[in-house]
């Protein structure tokens, strides 16, 4: 076990002991676990998946959504600090696919390099949150 905190400019996510984070980084997807190797690295895009045991034995994964920040590995602890982190339970699918919608038709209307641009970072901040909602439906404990 070790302690993760995600922190977003929103305030805290998410602090507390955990067995396993999987999370998205500029050179790739990474896991961390116990013990792990200091490290300092860029998040990208994606979904954070975090895993903590039970009191029954079994493992509960969460999820959140992510558009990038910077995480650091040190003593036991993985910290990662992102401009937004949504967790799965608070991502509404519909509302992020009429999101989704709307920056695709925005992209197909812009004028200029950076009304495309800021249009696919929209786009891409909504994949990753339907992505999100999609691995809480998938992962739901029966």
């Amino acid at each position: 076990m070790f302690r993760f905190k995600l922190v977003s400019l929103s305030g805290k996510k998410f602090d507390s002991e955990v067995y396993e984070v999987s999370l998205p980084t500029k050179d790739g997807q990474i896991g961390v676990l116990s013990h792990h190797m200091p490290l300092i690295s860029v998040v990208k895009h994606g979904a954070i998946m975090v895993r903590k045991n039970q009191k029954d034995g079994d493992s509960l994964r969460e999820y959140f959504a992510t558009n990038g920040g910077v995480i650091e590995v040190a003593n036991n602890e993985l910290k990662v600090l992102v401009d937004e982190a949504d967790h799965a339970d608070e991502i509404n699918q519909a509302e992020a696919q009429a999101a989704f919608d709307r920056a695709k038709k925005m992209k197909a209307e812009a004028k200029d390099q950076v009304s495309i641009e800021k249009a696919q970072e929209l786009m891409d901040r909504q994949t990753v949150r339907l992505a999100v909602a999609n691995l809480k439906h998938r992962h739901r404990k029966l």
